[in-house]
């Protein structure tokens, strides 16, 4: 037959396995029967007889296959195809390029126009990060998304380097603790410990409990008279330690009172409204029964004053004289389950709200 003629002409079949155009005929269902393994060629689509297609465009009848359109193998092997991504990637496996490319974040612009800017200080975000505020690079979205000022002026640009000893820097608001000089501490005082950092009496006083190889001066926030007992603040920030014992700032403190008991009605209904005493009217801001055992009751009040011995004064002002007295809370710190005698550093986030109480 005259196109079987033509087709084993043009694809050189002379050396093809017998047969082997009947199944490849099969295969493509309209094939002719020159249409064989050595006939097809490499463009052969098994729908047409005719090879010699080589001039062929991608896709036609008889033509290369379109890749990816077809069966078969659409690359060779060291080339695979995300086909889920609908991307290429390169061969090479172990290229620092292979994989989904990760664009590169832009460059910040100069940011050296803030006023505290330091060029030799530490970048902004690793300065809150020491401070214990978050990661560095939650830090950073902090930064981004406006809430941290540095000496109340807003910074939202990464790159700002800032002298931690010489800035003030807050997050939503709160003050965090930048310089690592100054130095924040809780004693919980036992009873017959004298308010002091030295005693000519030869006493027990607070450097007592202070470890030997400590460098920095600290100094005590208030003071505790020597049979009470709980928390006494140590610092050497002398602003935060003003602003502590100034009456303007009212700071609350609270204590747990054991008095003789039982305790009449209406005690904490008079102290509340307010007592007079030899130097003024002063009241509890809480009052609260917190036990009560055959001869003794325990209450805890909460109170502002700083005046000498006052939560003394004003329970022998009502016919009932303290027996034991424990400060247990000054402002946002609390003793806790603190060890008598012992002293710990306040975390960073004590800190954090301790300068916020008093609108450092």
């Amino acid at each position: 037959m005259a196109y079987g003629n033509n087709s084993s002409r043009g694809n050189s079949n002379r050396g093809s396995r017998p047969g082997a155009g009947k199944a490849q005929a099969r295969r493509g269902g309209k094939g002719f029967a020159g249409a064989g393994k050595g006939g097809a060629g490499k463009g052969g689509s098994g729908r047409s007889g005719f090879a010699a297609n080589k001039g062929a465009k991608p896709g036609t009848p008889g033509g290369p296959r379109k890749a990816g359109t077809g069966k078969g193998p659409k690359f060779r092997s060291g080339q695979p195809f995300a086909k889920e991504m609908g991307e290429f990637r390169p061969a090479n496996r172990g290229s620092k390029n292979f994989g989904p490319h990760r664009p590169r974040r832009p460059k910040n612009a100069p940011v050296d126009h803030y006023p505290f800017y330091d060029h030799e200080g530490v970048r902004l975000q690793k300065v809150m990060a020491s401070a214990g505020v978050a990661s560095r690079r939650v830090c950073e979205e902090m930064i981004e998304e406006g809430r941290v000022t540095v000496n109340d002026v807003l910074v939202t640009e990464l790159g700002v380097r800032v002298n931690p000893d010489q800035v003030t820097v807050q997050v939503d608001g709160m003050t965090i603790q930048t310089n690592d000089k100054l130095v924040y501490m809780v004693l919980n005082k036992p009873a017959g410990v004298v308010s002091a950092m030295d005693d000519p009496d030869g006493r027990l006083n607070i450097s007592n409990f202070l470890r030997s190889s400590m460098t920095e001066r600290v100094f005590h926030v208030g003071r505790l008279d020597v049979e009470t007992e709980g928390l006494l603040l140590l610092t050497n920030d002398g602003e935060l330690a003003n602003r502590l014992t100034h009456p303007s700032y009212e700071v609350p403190k609270t204590y747990l009172v054991q008095v003789p008991g039982p305790m009449e009605p209406g005690i904490g209904a008079a102290m509340k409204k307010g007592l007079r005493l030899e130097d003024g009217v002063t009241r509890v801001d809480e009052f609260k029964l917190v036990d009560s055992t055959p001869g003794h009751v325990l209450v805890e009040v909460t109170i502002h004053s700083g005046k000498n011995r006052i939560i003394r004064r004003m329970f022998e002002h009502v016919g009932y004289p303290v027996e034991k007295l424990v400060r247990v809370e000054m402002g946002p710190i609390h003793i806790g389950s603190q060890k008598q005698g012992t002293v710990r550093n306040l975390s960073k986030v004590e800190i954090g709200k301790l300068l916020a109480s008093v609108g450092m």
